[in-house]
């Protein structure tokens, strides 16, 4: 039971050529810049933008395959898609807004108002069945049109940026509800977003697309570790630690402690920038970094004009030095280092 897809398909300037392949119960995120392709994919996957060339198949179902004449419309197929800006009916009320997809596939009008209200309530929206779209908070709206997409038991469900018209207060919490929600989900899910942050906690495997080519998969620890572009790397190639904040302390997973500037207590994602670590063969003197760790070099990756240092130790991490930084340390892998870097550098969002 999984997504099965090569799609071909050329749309103005854009020239897309990618393969995807989904297991069930797995979650892909699409990064890229804008203009990558990444919604064109899902518009592909949905059946809004048929194929030049290739196939969709999800679950053995042929979906989309040009050469053999096949192409199935949109309400036709099991997939469900939740867009950035909800894209919910202003003249419906939140039950009828997701009674809609089931009515779409001709599910009788009381069964569908019947599993409306069912996922109303998984949503935590049981009490806002009779409110109009403008009635809403942002993150009400978008777990409604969460509930819309998975009311009709899709077996792929498409995300493009839902997290990304809601503020930050809003974003964490949906982020939680939304991760809930994919834990529960045994169908594929591709997800397409800008946020490392969202890739890294709701993601399995992550592919870069790039001027409609993939050209990096793997899981968010691998494509963070290991960016093959310099686009990567500014995007997505930072340090992840997951734990929770009490005291302006985050504790990771592992024990580790990280301290964090102007963050609310609870669990917590912090975000450490490369370029903010600064590596030195002993304990600097005189810094006003709040963190230093030690720890030891395992890899050492040139990407261009900079050096990529993997340390491993309590916080593992990855810092991006210049190459004159490089010469001066002598560093290889082995090497016992000391990684530091400022509270006020490292960025932390709930989670």
């Amino acid at each position: 039971m999984s997504l099965d897809a090569d799609l071909s398909l050329r749309l103005g300037e854009l020239n897309l050529e990618v393969s995807l392949r989904v297991g069930s119960g797995e979650v892909l995120a699409l990064l890229g810049p804008n203009g990558a392709g990444k919604t064109t994919v899902l518009r592909t996957l949905a059946g809004l933008a048929p194929l030049d060339g290739g196939s969709i198949v999800l679950d053995g179902v042929v979906l989309d395959d040009p050469a053999r004449g096949v192409l199935v419309e949109p309400d036709r197929r099991s997939v469900g898609m939740v867009f950035q800006d909800h894209l919910l009916f202003d003249g419906m009320t939140a039950l009828e807004n997701v009674a809609f997809g089931l009515r779409a596939r001709r599910t009788d009008c009381n069964e569908a108002r019947t599993r409306a209200r069912e996922w109303l309530e998984r949503v935590g929206l049981a009490d806002r069945a009779a409110a109009r779209p403008r009635e809403l908070s942002g993150g009400q709206a978008q777990r409604v049109a969460l509930a819309r997409a998975l009311a009709t038991d899709p077996r792929l469900l498409l995300l493009d940026e839902p997290l990304a018209a809601l503020d930050a207060s809003t974003r964490a919490e949906v982020r939680r509800e939304l991760r809930r929600h994919l834990g529960t989900f045994d169908g594929a899910c591709v997800l397409v977003t800008h946020d490392p942050v969202d890739a890294w906690t709701l993601a399995d495997r992550i592919a870069v697309v790039e001027a409609g080519r993939i050209v990096q998969t793997g899981t968010p620890q691998d494509v963070t570790a290991h960016p093959r572009s310099r686009w990567v790397a500014d995007l997505i190639g930072v340090n992840l630690v997951v734990g929770s904040v009490r005291d302006g302390v985050l504790v990771s997973n592992h024990g580790a402690t990280v301290v964090v500037a102007d963050a609310a207590p609870g669990p917590s994602l912090a975000v450490i920038r490369p370029r903010s670590i600064v590596v030195s063969r002993s304990a600097p003197e005189g810094t006003s970094a709040r963190n230093c760790w030690p720890g030891t070099v395992t890899d050492v990756d040139r990407l261009g004009t900079r050096v990529r240092v993997s340390i491993a130790g309590a916080v593992p991490l990855v810092a991006e030095i210049t190459e004159e930084a490089f010469r001066e340390l002598h560093l290889a892998p082995g090497d016992a280092v000391h990684a530091s870097v400022k509270a006020t550098e490292i960025e932390v969002s709930p989670v």
